[in-house]
């Protein structure tokens, strides 16, 4: 691994960010092919049914790919689906080396992809920048891994805890800024679910239309009532596990939880959260009867506080967002 390889596969990886919203529930892959003469093509994986980044940058690169290098976020596909397997183009455009990011859990590749080019006598890398790309496709791989999506759960709150005021009246509790990224991060999941409270006391419509991108598919816990503006949703009263199995099973990548402090609680308890999205407003609500995040008892003393790791912290306008993930996850 050297200084060009990082290069190249940073370059990829900002590459594959345009492919989200647009080829789930295929992994949004990007793909850099360097040629020997130093000329670098680019590409992401396009809508379902089209071409995979490797051949997107193969066709871009035409006959500069013999003896070329190609960086790829997650290891090529090595099996007939939709389209023709990308190790077969990599091998018959004369592609000499293929660095890949992370190995990819699906079981139809599962290292068959690496192993078909080692075979075929192309020079195979794993692993540069993996940290990176662990955490742009998480939702794929751990949909992968485990069957289920991965679910991100957001809450905008005052600086000192606090979803809601005591009285449950509306309004904003964060920015414009704030407001605009949580309608990206709907856009970036396949459903949403909030609770039936929530739906009673806010009417949210649960759409994207501050971003690029469709609207996900919306859920309740328990019943919404029939004028509600989330309407038509899927209405859920079983365990939390099922309602994962079987959005899992149903090619759901990504759930996003919205609220309220109940809902927030039980996934939260049940160790269901993969990623905490906190929009924290500097703000404060004061005293100790409004509505916190998490509905239920506080931990009994500091030894029982649950303690995740950061995984990144934005400002959006007067607003931060902080991203934390819990320990156990591997995503």
């Amino acid at each position: 691994m050297n200084d060009i390889d990082q290069q190249s596969m940073r370059e990829a990886v900002h590459v594959a960010a345009s492919a989200q919203l647009t080829c789930r529930p295929n992994p949004w892959v990007g793909a850099v092919l360097v040629a020997v003469d130093g000329r670098r093509f680019s590409g992401f994986t396009q809508p379902v049914g089209q071409a995979h980044a490797e051949v997107q940058a193969l066709r871009a690169a035409g006959d500069a790919a013999r003896g070329a290098t190609m960086y790829v976020t997650l290891e090529p596909c090595n099996h007939v689906g939709r389209t023709p397997p990308c190790t077969d183009a990599l091998i018959a455009a004369g592609v000499s080396r293929v660095v890949v990011a992370v190995q990819d859990p699906d079981v139809r590749v599962a290292g068959s992809g690496i192993a078909r080019l080692r075979d075929a006598g192309l020079h195979v890398d794993v692993g540069v920048g993996a940290d990176d790309v662990n955490e742009q496709l998480a939702p794929y791989l751990h949909h992968r891994r485990t069957g289920r999506p991965f679910v991100v759960l957001k809450l905008a709150m005052t600086i000192d805890g606090y979803i809601a005021a005591k009285s449950g009246a509306g309004g904003w509790i964060t920015g414009p800024a704030a407001r605009r990224r949580v309608h990206e991060l709907r856009a970036a999941s396949d459903a949403i679910l909030v609770g039936a409270g929530t739906v009673r006391a806010d009417d949210p419509q649960l759409t994207v239309r501050d971003a690029p991108g469709t609207s996900p598919r919306r859920i309740v816990l328990g019943r919404a009532p029939s004028d509600a503006r989330v309407r038509p949703c899927t209405e859920w009263g079983g365990s939390l596990t099922d309602l994962l199995d079987t959005l899992g099973n149903e090619g759901v990548l990504q759930l996003m939880v919205e609220g309220g402090a109940s809902v927030a609680a039980q996934f939260h308890a049940a160790g269901l959260i993969d990623r905490y999205v906190f929009h924290i407003a500097p703000a404060v609500m004061g005293g100790s009867d409004a509505v916190p995040a998490f509905a239920g008892d506080t931990a009994a003393t500091l030894a029982d506080v649950w303690r995740g790791r950061t995984i990144s912290t934005q400002q959006l306008g007067d607003d931060v967002e902080v991203v934390i993930a819990p320990e156990r996850s591997p995503s």
